[in-house]
């Protein structure tokens, strides 16, 4: 637990503006700056920064907070790392309130983050580059081999590389692709030496338990750190190579590690980690966040390999799932950076699958899919190696939105009128489940465009007319089913709030200390429901407390609900510069409410008049009407 006491300094010391500056580009405007929301697409800015609160707020997407709210949406921490991201930056040492228990469990996760750290620097030095570059391994022309297999030019490990060899240079560090030496023990040896214990390597998935001790799990291979979204390196994936010849294991060392006769599994993943959820996290997200933000959409594909590459050659929002199924938390992770995504799986069966597999977690990750339809036996690697990356874009253009090409994979495309009608009727029923369980407002435009395209097929061949009963009859279903109930968002049950009394809370916002005036206070009185309770929470929160220069989550909860949007938006987008200007709209505006409170009284006063059978009660309303026009007026007597 952090004391609030060291948030609010942390808060205080963070320049929101320049924080957010390093993502989006800013333009002041009045007491505010704008730009261009990093979360979702837009052409106009409609992003706006409040440095003296400290507060964000978009008026596209209604995305808001404050600097610590920006790094935990940006980059995808939790609030306790966002927090830890952000002291660091700006120098604030954060106090944890923890039991034994948690600072243990955290010393553990320091030691095991430097492990990783250590051995990603190692693996680069044994490539030939990086901070170790002078340690290269008498086997590293290995692991180039397979790279120079995947498009990279030699050049690109220079120190420094031509201009043709420049983009896979940046993609090698990026990506902090290095080599792991085939002797058992090479980098156990080495974070020894560096001072980390045998037991946080294997806790790191680094260092495996053997009857000889412990020795290396990644041997002989080309290496891919996997770093989480603030950049720290959390596991590898080890690419096997090929075996080295006699005279290459003789320059090598001699002795090398004995495979038992079975060929290597092509791909090793580290295994779960304190710091690693493999379900959790994606290959190439962190170097891909700009891109992303950049185009509007991410890119997802299956293999490292493939990211590298599409990085490499300017497809610079790629990402992949690491060596298991797309899951909804990485979906979600995703959508923090994007709202939309192109798939673009392996061409082959397995890659169709991993497709279809992929629809629950982009529903549930409310991301909006297309898919970009790869050729037989090609995945994007091999696509941009013989294609090149113009027709590779083009690809991406023609990409199908998910739920036409789940209905075209489903049909089998022209291979749909040569089926059987055991196979048609396989198909069919199966596009209708589809339908049935897609919770899109557009389904019914989906079904009609699937039976269009469906009726003109069920003419070919001679089928018999039972056989295409069953059909229709299974596209009727289709049209049948069931739409899923859209939840309508809650309606406040109180008054609506009027334009007059929206615009009275909103100047108390830009400047709450206008409550301190005396002559506006007993004015304020005409305010009521929402915006008088608004008024209070001002009073309370940003007056009484002095957090006039800083706004928060806490303060706009205690905001009544009709205007907690108004005045989040109010918050990074004052109205007003300065004090006076929104102390004379301040003072029209309530003589305008006052105004309307003297007409509905008069209203009240001549209906109940018309309505009276008594010549004093008559007498009574009148004489009440004229008191409160006089005192309108500013008169006084009778």
């Amino acid at each position: 637990m952090i004391p609030p006491e060291t948030l609010a300094r942390l808060k205080e010391r963070t320049d929101i503006v320049s924080l957010i500056g390093e993502t989006v580009r800013l333009t002041r405007r009045g007491r505010s700056f704008t730009g261009l929301c990093p979360f979702h697409k837009e052409k106009s800015p409609s992003f706006h920064v409040h440095p003296e609160r400290g507060f964000f707020h978009c008026f596209g997407c209604q995305e808001s907070g404050s600097a610590i709210d920006f790094v935990m949406k940006t980059s995808g921490l939790e609030f306790i790392e966002a927090v830890r991201y952000l002291a660091a930056k700006v120098g604030v040492e954060i106090e944890e309130v923890d039991s034994r228990e948690r600072q243990k469990s955290r010393s553990e996760r320091d030691e095991v983050f430097a492990a990783l750290q250590l051995a990603a620097t190692f693996f680069e030095g044994c490539l030939g580059r990086g901070e170790l570059s002078g340690q290269r391994h008498a086997l590293a022309p290995l692991a180039v081999e397979e790279l120079r297999k995947r498009g990279m030019p030699t050049e690109a490990l220079a120190a420094d590389p031509p201009e043709e060899a420049r983009a896979w240079s940046v993609a090698l560090a990026e990506f902090r692709l290095g080599y792991a030496p085939a002797n058992w023990d090479a980098l156990a040896k080495h974070l020894a030496q560096q001072g980390i214990r045998p037991a946080i390597g294997e806790r790191a998935g680094l260092l495996v338990t053997g009857q000889r001790g412990h020795y290396d799990r990644f041997r002989h291979r080309l290496m891919f750190a996997v770093v989480d979204t603030m950049g720290r390196v959390i596991a590898f994936s080890g690419r096997a190579l090929r075996a080295p010849t006699r005279e290459e294991a003789s320059a090598a060392g001699g002795s090398l590690p004995s495979y038992d006769g079975e060929a290597p599994a092509k791909y090793i993943n580290s295994p779960e980690s304190i710091v690693y959820k493999k379900g959790e996290q994606l290959f190439g997200l962190f170097q891909a966040k700009q891109g992303i933000r950049a185009r509007g959409e991410a890119l997802l594909v299956e293999g490292n390999f493939d990211v590298v590459t599409l990085h490499a050659a300017g497809f610079t929002h790629a990402a992949a799932p690491l060596g298991t199924a797309f899951t909804s938390e990485q979906a979600k992770l995703l959508k923090r950076f994007g709202p939309k995504v192109v798939v673009a799986f392996d061409g082959d069966a397995a890659g169709k699958k991993a497709t279809r597999s992929s629809r629950v977690p982009l529903r549930e990750g409310a991301l909006d899919a297309r898919v970009a339809t790869m050729p037989p036996g090609m995945d994007p690697d091999a696509f941009l190696r013989s294609e090149g990356p113009a027709k590779f874009e083009a690809l991406l253009t023609r990409a199908l939105p998910l739920l036409e090409y789940l209905i075209n994979d489903a049909l089998d495309g022209d291979n749909f009128g040569g089926a059987s009608m055991t196979e048609r009727v396989a198909r069919v029923r199966a596009v209708t489940e589809i339908l049935r369980e897609e919770p899109d407002p557009n389904l019914r435009l989906m079904a009609k465009r699937f039976a269009d395209q469906l009726s003109s097929k069920l003419v070919v061949g001679n089928a018999p007319a039972e056989d295409l009963l069953e059909l229709e009859r299974l596209v009727d279903s289709a049209f049948r089913a069931p739409e899923r109930p859209i939840q309508a968002k809650p309606v406040s049950k109180g008054p609506p709030l009027d334009r007059v009394s929206v615009a009275i809370v909103g100047a108390l916002l830009d400047f709450p200390e206008l409550l301190l005036d005396e002559e506006l206070e007993g004015e304020l009185a005409a305010l009521q429901g929402d915006a008088a309770m608004a008024i209070v929470a001002i009073r309370q929160q940003l007056v009484v407390s002095g957090a006039t220069r800083q706004a928060n989550s806490d303060f706009l909860a205690t905001l009544p609900l009709s205007i907690q949007t108004f005045a989040t938006g109010r918050f990074a987008s004052p109205l007003f510069n300065d004090a006076p200007s929104a102390r004379a709209e301040l003072m029209e505006n309530i003589k305008k409410l006052k105004d309307l409170a003297y007409r509905q009284q008069n209203d009240i006063a001549r209906e109940a008049l018309e309505k009276s059978s008594s010549a004093d009660d008559e007498f009574a309303l009148l004489r009440e009407i004229q008191h409160r026009a006089r005192r309108k007026h500013g008169l006084s007597g009778s």
